[in-house]
């Protein structure tokens, strides 16, 4: 019987069954996610996953590509427990979950040398600074060529969804340092460290995924 989980650790109510955590808005977009992951991600590619939550978008991920060796990570235990359980629906693909915590500079000493670092629904739950330390991150911990992919919502100027433009004020009020993130801005951060956008694939619900690549300075 599903459950809901006890402590609530997420913008939405998830429920739990066998340890494993159900995100609805995960049961909603994993599916197209996956199919960007699978076109954008080079074979056999290692890859690290930044705020994993549930663990399903890696579930997802690696159903669409059993070649990748899936490192989940997340700061918050209930949710790491969730992507070990999870992890068993793809055999060895996905490994044990790291605690990792971007603004804990400590607990990413264990982690180098990835082909990809995927994030999704994170730095408008998350104060600038989050930003600021995955854009460092990517550019000390991805190999030459690999890919940073973000998924989220974006503010796009006067092209930016009523909905997006809704979301951002509620989040702002729920926390000052949150909110949906410019596209420009993000942009302009990464390719501060390295990273250029190469591919911008409009999703679901007014989202997008952001496939950047880290460049070698000339």
């Amino acid at each position: 019987m599903v459950q809901p989980p006890k402590s609530p650790i997420a913008l939405e109510d998830r429920a739990s069954e066998q340890g494993r955590l159900y995100s609805p808005s995960a049961a909603r977009n994993r599916d197209a996610i996956a199919e960007v992951l699978a076109r954008v991600l080079p074979t056999g590619a290692s890859v690290l996953e930044i705020g994993s939550g549930t663990g399903e978008h890696a579930v997802a991920a690696c159903q669409a590509r059993p070649d990748l060796s899936w490192q989940p990570s997340d700061p918050d235990a209930a949710s790491r427990d969730s992507q070990a359980a999870w992890a068993g629906e793809v055999g060895g693909a996905i490994l044990a979950p790291l605690e990792i915590d971007l603004l804990r500079p400590q607990t990413l000493v264990a982690i180098d040398g990835f082909d990809a670092l995927v994030c999704m629904n994170v730095i408008h739950i998350a104060p600038w600074a989050v930003a600021e330390a995955l854009a460092s991150l990517a550019q000390d911990r991805l190999r030459p060529g690999g890919h940073l992919v973000l998924y989220g919502p974006y503010l796009l100027g006067d092209e930016t969804a009523p909905s997006n433009l809704a979301f951002d004020a509620s989040l702002k009020s729920r926390n000052p340092e949150w909110g949906v993130r410019p596209l420009d801005a993000v942009t302009t951060l990464l390719a501060s460290h390295g990273l250029v956008l190469v591919e911008r694939v409009d999703m679901p619900a007014n989202n997008l995924m952001l496939i950047f690549q880290r460049r070698e300075p000339e």
